[in-house]
């Protein structure tokens, strides 16, 4: 079932993804009219990145990944967090339709997907997902713009560099987070039936090298992740080409876009 984000990768990503701040989880949260008496369902939740905050604002999330190494390593964040209130189900967007027999119709405030919907069949899932949502409810798909080596900044453009001289191929994808890539959301979730609207949150934020380094692992399939002496080949020669810094600033797009079940 999993995508082949497991193993040494799902602990990159547990450590290293970056979650999100309050004003993010504020949107959602204002947008859908959520209180602390509606579930949630965060699809392709990864590590927990979103879950966690959102688990603050409602009585209950339900976390879907088809990776169990991620699942297991976002159930335990959540323990040491002391965060209870959130159940961990292996599954994927095609198991929408269960959820719906699982929890009943219309008892859901909203269904999450943050830097996952590429992996999705858009217009099934946004069909499927109308059953469950309670009246006002919503879809909200959080995508967090350029990644790491494709930023109009200098050391983006040196990590660009060494990554495509390690991979030997040029890396132009966005993953789908420039406006062609979320344009797709727009028209399944207004063909699905659904108001659309969006906003951005820009902030930024300052990485060390360490966890650039990190965020680019997390990024790698398990089967094209490099073995570790190369991997530590590959931060030495960072370091260097971006010395004398010890860390860089990013600045960060999440765009937020929401399908109304008004």
């Amino acid at each position: 079932m999993g995508l082949g984000f497991g193993g040494e990768v799902a602990k990159y990503y547990a450590k290293y993804r970056r979650g999100y701040p309050s004003v993010v989880v504020d949107a959602i949260a204002d947008t859908f009219g959520l209180t602390t008496d509606d579930v949630v369902i965060d699809l392709g939740c990864g590590t927990g990145q979103l879950t966690l905050p959102l688990a603050e604002r409602v009585r209950s999330v339900v976390g879907v990944d088809p990776e169990p190494d991620m699942l297991v390593l976002a159930r335990l964040t959540a323990e040491a967090r002391g965060i209870t209130n959130i159940s961990w189900l292996l599954g994927a967007d095609q198991n929408v339709p269960n959820l719906t027999a699982l929890l009943g119709s219309g008892t859901v405030g909203a269904v999450t997907a943050a830097v996952a919907i590429h992996w999705m069949n858009r217009d099934a899932l946004f069909a499927a997902t109308r059953p469950l949502l309670r009246p006002g409810g919503g879809i909200a798909v959080v995508t967090n713009g350029a990644p790491l080596w494709l930023q109009d900044t200098e050391w983006s453009r040196i990590v660009r560099a060494r990554l495509e001289q390690w991979l030997g191929r040029s890396l132009t994808s966005s993953c789908q987070t420039d406006d062609e890539g979320r344009a797709p959301n727009r028209k399944a979730l207004e063909s699905a039936g659904y108001r659309f609207t969006e906003s951005t949150v820009d902030y930024d934020a300052a990485l060390t090298i360490d966890d650039l380094i990190g965020g680019i692992f997390s990024a790698v399939s398990t089967d094209k992740l490099p073995p570790v002496p190369e991997r530590n080949q590959f931060a030495d020669q960072l370091y260097t080409a971006l010395a004398p810094n010890d860390h860089v600033t990013e600045h960060v797009r999440v765009h937020l876009q929401f399908g109304h079940l008004d």
